[in-house]
């Protein structure tokens, strides 16, 4: 690997690290060469996960973090300090989904929703940010957005809200703790095929949408968002901060 976009001797901790995005960003940095905390509140998933990486010769820590809980944040914080030193590089991925119509969305499913994806993403960069300032180092946050942060779709309300502010969080972290040479990015995935959504795009109707929204015709695959968390997370992007970059076949640019 060019070692512009090397990771060797980081610690990165990667967020929501049981499945999906998560789960592949963590075999990305363990890849290029990063110490790996992956976090999340399905264990045994982690575990196995961990045990997959630890086989390619990674350095593997797996801690169990609820995003909602500042107490949970600051345990996972902890543990990998005491395992490998400050957090360099946060992957601030962990997130939930679910559609429900507006005038259906109840207060439990709006809480839900801005707890996780919102409050969550903010607990964890603050948390982060606070540790690196303190050490008087720099570092890297990067925030897994989505382009329903830019534009909406039907029945997502409360996830459309959530994830826009989470550019909005980005844009504001990025000026505050710019001073600490702590850079705060977000990545704006479109449609990626996961185990959550494998059904529905595997569907004539899921296909048909794709074809029809989607300019370049066809989903996202998990490496094509390498390039981008890599550029974030390394010496490669250490003059990027505040920037959002949609990984999108040209969705957000798709004719209305």
């Amino acid at each position: 690997m060019n070692t512009l976009f090397s990771l060797q001797g980081k610690v990165v901790l990667v967020t929501g690290a049981s499945s999906g995005l998560g789960e592949h960003f963590a075999q990305v940095v363990a890849t290029a060469g990063a110490r790996v905390v992956i976090a999340a509140r399905r264990e045994e998933r982690l575990q196995a996960l961990a045990a997959r990486l630890r086989e390619l010769g990674g350095e593997v820590l797996a801690v169990a973090l609820d995003v909602t809980s500042r107490d949970s944040v600051e345990a996972a914080f902890d543990a990998a300090e005491r395992a490998f030193g400050v957090v360099d590089v946060v992957v601030n991925n962990a997130g939930v989904g679910g559609a429900v119509k507006a005038l259906e969305v109840s207060e439990a499913d709006w809480s839900t929703m801005l707890s996780t994806n919102l409050d969550g993403v903010w607990r964890v960069a603050q948390c982060a940010a606070q540790r690196l300032a303190k050490a008087g180092q720099g570092g890297s946050i990067i925030n897994i957005a989505s382009i329903l942060g830019e534009r909406v779709g039907n029945g997502l309300s409360h996830y459309c809200a959530a994830k826009a502010g989470v550019l909005q969080l980005t844009k504001a972290l990025a000026l505050e703790l710019a001073r600490y040479d702590i850079r705060v990015n977000a990545i704006a995935p479109g449609y990626f095929q996961t185990e959550m959504n494998d059904s529905y795009f595997n569907s004539e109707k899921g296909q048909a949408y794709i074809k029809s929204a989607v300019p370049m015709r066809r989903l996202g695959q998990l490496p094509q968002l390498d390039g981008p968390l890599l550029l974030l997370a390394s010496e490669a992007g250490n003059f990027m901060t505040g920037a959002t970059l949609a990984v999108d076949g040209g969705h957000l640019v798709s004719t209305l």
